[in-house]
């Protein structure tokens, strides 16, 4: 059976350092089994989150190789027999222990997005929608919050300084889907452009590349979110709508992937 090294980070918020592990592996086995076999075999306190395995609890992101990824959906035939694979905590967030990660930035960001409000119901008491409008945001409802695209985002990777102001692409997603939604009647505008802060995101759709649901983010999240917000002097949008020879949309729009 093939043989791995696996090059693990232990450590704490004071400091760590990768530490080598031979491991033995069998088929069908995902990089998350491996962390369990050297649980069960050679550090019993390598700490780790997980729950479902299967992919759509989120709790396994780590980056693999330097590569944000689910553990539980990476396998290791994916690596050559002998190579020294590694295995780290998402960097953008603080460090708790060995894999694990704080992300309570992103419960907080949660925290303060305007939620749902519905328009009163017909007369009937029923709510009438058209089966077009129900399924325009539901590829938003496919997020398992795994926080890969945060991990990758780079205002909040590398600008510490925007953080405060910035809800990064999960929460874009979020509310572009309250937004589509037919029956909403929340005006966002204000939060989206100054609590939100989209007028940030360079688009540059390393968020969308790393989305294990393959949520199209990027196209159909936060663009239409920043051409809503935009105005005569945003280069960004100028640029979309001369490339694309398109006016501004509305976040209701059908959009097709790119």
């Amino acid at each position: 059976m093939p043989t791995y090294t696996m090059r693990v980070f232990r450590g704490d918020p004071g400091g760590g350092e990768f530490k080598d592990y031979r491991v033995e592996t069998g088929e069908g086995m995902v990089v998350l089994d491996v962390i369990h076999r050297i649980q069960a075999t050679q550090a019993p306190d390598l700490a780790c989150r997980w729950n479902c395995k299967a992919g759509k609890c989120g709790s396994c992101s780590a980056e693999v190789n330097g590569q944000p990824r689910l553990m539980c959906m990476t396998r290791m035939n994916l690596f050559a027999d002998g190579e020294t694979v590694s295995v780290a905590p998402i960097r953008t967030f603080p460090i708790i222990r060995d894999l694990v990660a704080d992300v309570s930035y992103n419960f907080e960001k949660a925290k303060q997005v305007p939620p749902l409000r519905l328009r009163p119901p017909d007369p009937d008491g029923k709510y009438r929608m058209m089966q077009e409008d129900v399924d325009r945001p539901q590829e938003f409802h496919k997020c398992i919050e795994c926080f890969l695209c945060q991990d990758v985002c780079h205002v909040i990777r590398d600008h510490e300084d925007k953080k405060r102001a910035f809800a990064g692409p999960r929460f874009f997603i979020k509310i572009a889907g309250l937004d589509m939604h037919p029956l909403d009647t929340r005006d966002r505008s204000a939060f989206i452009k100054d609590q939100a802060g989209v007028g940030l995101c360079n688009i540059t759709k390393c968020c969308t590349e790393v989305c294990p649901e393959h949520i199209h983010i990027t196209d159909n999240g936060i663009i239409p979110l920043k051409e809503r917000m935009a105005d005569g002097f945003d280069p960004i949008v100028w640029l979309l709508r001369k490339f694309r020879g398109k006016s501004t949309s509305r976040i209701g729009r059908d959009r097709t992937s790119r």
